[in-house]
């Protein structure tokens, strides 16, 4: 055994780094300066206190600056205590499938090196976030604490160690610490065997049912291969943008219809595929299209919650569903009419995973493309395509049919979020403020609004209250208006406006959602007063 060289290195402070349940996420600029990421991941170890028999799982999606930080987090384990560490093959683990590698082998947590669907390369982003034994992400209470040691943090420990061969599979020992590298695949991959029905969907496909995999160049690439080509004997032409690349390729890896509009555009086609699908950077969200259809995140959720049980996995029951506050009203529906119980949580995925260790929900899903399941602790976006898959494969319909049949039986609740980006901070959280004090008097304000509140949650399971989580405004006209500004840039401010309405009349249904809630975001902007606090007459994007 070499016995390691480790060093205590002088560090300054942290003074920019704000707490998010996205753990650290900045330019990968400024995670190249020198000491910056050594000072954050000393911030989790020391907030961690760990035993010297830990374990870690250590991956990522494999954007720029992906592979250097894998070896420095690796010297920094050794120095400071850790047995083991699992590291996927060349430095890749999907946060779905790292979540699942957790729990399966029990490890103390994991260290996941994303910055999700923010764009890659060397002028773009980088992150780091922790999760928990549960596969969970860490708790606010945690992200808080590493925080407060990033701010007066002075020291790092870290061993001189030689570099990882990621490439190989097989064990090698670094002093007292062993490093595992496995194949990131091959445990996601047999889950997903346990929860779906395979036979029936290679079947289904050996019959003619076409697919279009999308992976933005992102982690899911070598996932998807495994899963859509190998597995269930789709053809490799099946698969896109499947080789991860440190800049995706030059793709936003977001997959929603505007940063993949490639793909909007190829399911308006009259020859487009039975299902198109993408994932996004570390494979936690995902779209689903059809033929001349883009399925809104809302209608996902609502439709496998009504289908659940043509899917192995999920046939026997269901025990509740939660949906992020800002995500389309559509599962309420289907959750009351089928006596499930429904949970209306914050946006941030830590908070279904309280509900999900307690056995409370088995399905969960908000408006950001992310759905997923008690299988794990994280939102998963090839299971969202293997349960759609599932679903074609055992209802025999496509899913623009599968989606006007849902409609025909629960109605259609309408849904857009407009998102403004707003490069000055201050003026964004001006706005956002000034709208918050207006709250208590908009009914006495406008004569169309039933009412208005600041969402604020009390986690059912631990008690813990938070508060200021979104502005909600009720509509008489059962149209609601939510806003809030998002945390998951790394520069300026982005103010989401979401708009939802359920409509019940079948011809109603068929309009576009643009037309159908144009009203609703006409009242918005005036409430919210959009242009005069940013100056935009419209949204930046929307979705």
């Amino acid at each position: 055994m070499t016995e390691l060289t480790i060093r205590e290195v002088q560090c300054a402070p942290f003074t920019d780094q704000c707490p998010g349940t996205a753990g650290l996420r900045k330019k990968v600029t400024i995670f190249q300066q020198p000491h910056y990421l050594e000072c954050f991941v000393q911030s989790i170890f020391n907030t961690l206190a760990l035993e010297d028999s830990a374990t870690l799982i250590l991956g990522g999606d494999g954007r720029y600056y992906n592979k250097e930080a894998i070896n420095t987090i690796a010297a920094m384990s050794a120095a400071n205590g850790i047995s083991k560490l699992i590291i996927g093959k060349d430095g890749l683990l999907s946060t779905p499938a790292a979540s699942h590698l957790i729990r399966k082998r029990q490890t103390d947590g994991g260290i996941l090196l994303t910055a999700s669907h923010n764009p890659g390369g060397p002028d773009g982003d980088f992150g780091i976030k922790f999760n928990t034994q549960s596969g969970g992400q860490a708790s606010e209470q945690m992200t808080d604490a590493v925080f407060a040691c990033s701010q007066k943090i002075s020291t790092y420990q870290i061993a001189d160690i030689p570099t990882l061969e990621l490439d190989k599979l097989g064990t090698q020992n670094i002093g007292t610490m062993q490093v595992e590298i496995i194949d990131p695949v091959n445990d996601y991959a047999s889950l997903m065997e346990e929860l779906f029905d395979f036979d029936l969907m290679r079947s289904a496909l050996n019959s003619g049912v076409k697919i279009h995999i999308d992976a933005l160049n992102a982690v899911c690439g070598p996932y998807a291969k495994k899963i859509f080509c190998e597995l269930l004997g789709a053809s490799a032409s099946s698969v896109h943008n499947a080789e991860p690349l440190e800049d995706f390729g030059g793709l936003h890896p977001d997959p929603n219809p505007v940063d993949a509009a490639h793909l909007v555009e190829l399911a308006m086609t009259p020859d487009a595929p039975d299902l198109l699908a993408a994932s996004d950077g570390d494979g936690d969200r995902n779209m689903i299209l059809g033929r001349g259809l883009v399925v809104s995140p809302g209608d996902s959720l609502a439709i496998m919650l009504a289908n659940a049980q043509v899917v192995p996995g999920y046939q026997n029951s269901v025990a509740g569903i939660a949906r992020s506050m800002p995500t389309s009203r559509a599962v309420d529906t289907v959750a009351a009419e089928l006596n499930i119980p429904l949970y209306e949580t914050p946006t941030g995925w830590r908070f279904f995973c309280n509900l999900l260790e307690s056995g409370n929900i088995t399905l969960c899903g908000e408006e950001s493309f992310g759905t997923s399941s008690s299988h794990t602790r994280e939102k998963d976006g090839l299971w969202a395509v293997l349960f759609w898959l599932n679903m074609i494969a055992s209802l025999e319909k496509s899913v623009d049919e599968i989606v006007q049949q849902h409609w025909m039986r629960f109605g259609r609740c309408f849904f857009q979020r407009r998102d403004y980006f707003i490069a000055d901070t201050d003026k964004a959280n001006e706005l956002v403020e000034n709208l918050a004090a207006t709250v208590p008097k908009l009914t006495n304000l406008r004569a169309d609004i039933s009412s208005a509140d600041i969402f604020s949650y009390t986690d059912p399971i631990d008690g813990s209250v938070s508060n200021n989580q979104g502005i909600r405004i009720f509509l008489k006209n059962g149209g609601r208006i939510v806003c809030r500004l998002s945390g998951t840039g790394t520069a300026g401010a982005t103010l989401r406006v979401y708009l939802d309405k359920p409509e019940r009349d079948p011809e109603l249904i068929q309009q576009t959602p643009t037309h159908a809630l144009a009203k609703l975001g006409q009242i918005a902007a005036e409430i919210a007063q959009i242009k005069h606090y940013t100056g935009l007459d419209a949204p930046t994007a929307t979705i």
